[in-house]
């Protein structure tokens, strides 16, 4: 698929060089998880239940980085395949695979136009992965095509009231609106990988024009003793009186 605005190149080429850096930082939260655990505080699997039972389930990892989601999952019994836009990623996935003693198939690839048939899989997910690092106009309608009739389409990803009151220019989001609702799409960072976020109600437009029914927006709270490896005590207070990331779990009709 044409990468029309030169995102993909761009990501893939970021994320490649930061990679080491990445997971040196965030790694040993994400261990300390076991894996099963969504977003920047590592809410438990456990507790939020968004994927439920996976034991023989085809399950697409859809911007598995490190797979550490993928692995704790092949351990539960599931079917699984990482996809990942990063070469240098997947190398860190590979071995955190041989350490665990797994195995499953990481691909390499962009999740707009994955090399995998029509319906294969039970289950597509990520934890920001692809539904942040690429466009949700072609992510979408390429898990429909992946998804048998009943999967589930589950991701995590940041708040459009997040991306409103973040400044590119500062670390922390603020108490005030900065962005305008309307445009929300396409968001550049300088430096960093580009990411994208629609408004809430283009989000259930695109759903439904694919043959998707939501099942549940899950807004992620963190507690108030939370740390990470991602994010502050500022960020937590401030997702304390506001919704930073939430997951949307829709099914295939």
């Amino acid at each position: 698929m044409e990468d029309e605005g030169g995102y993909i190149e761009r990501n893939a080429r970021l994320w490649d060089r930061q990679s080491d850096e990445y997971q040196q930082r965030h790694g040993g939260q994400l261990d300390a998880s076991g894996g099963t655990a969504w977003g920047v505080w590592q809410l438990p699997e456990s507790e939020l239940q968004v994927l439920g039972d996976v034991r023989g389930r085809d399950v697409l990892e859809y911007g598995c980085g490190a797979a550490q989601w993928s692995i704790a999952l092949h351990r539960l019994g599931a079917r699984v395949t990482g996809i990942d836009l990063s070469e240098r990623q997947l190398a860190h996935a590979r071995e955190l695979k041989a350490e665990a003693g797994v195995e499953f198939p990481l691909v390499h690839g962009n999740a707009e136009a994955t090399p995998f048939d029509d319906g294969s899989f039970d289950i597509v997910f990520c934890d920001y992965g692809a539904m942040t690092f690429a466009d949700p106009y072609r992510t979408v309608p390429e898990a429909a095509r992946l998804l048998r009739p009943g999967g589930l389409f589950a991701f995590l990803v940041m708040t459009p009231l997040a991306d409103m009151t973040w400044p590119a220019t500062e670390e922390h989001p603020s108490d005030r609106l900065v962005l305008d609702y309307w445009d929300l799409h396409e968001m550049d960072w300088g430096d960093e990988p580009t990411t994208f976020v629609l408004p809430y109600g283009t989000w259930i437009r695109l759903f439904v024009s694919n043959a998707f029914a939501v099942d549940d927006l899950i807004e992620l709270r963190p507690p108030p003793d939370a740390t990470s490896s991602y994010r502050d005590e500022v960020d937590r207070e401030w997702a304390r009186r506001w919704p930073l990331e939430h997951i949307w779990k829709v099914r295939k009709t």
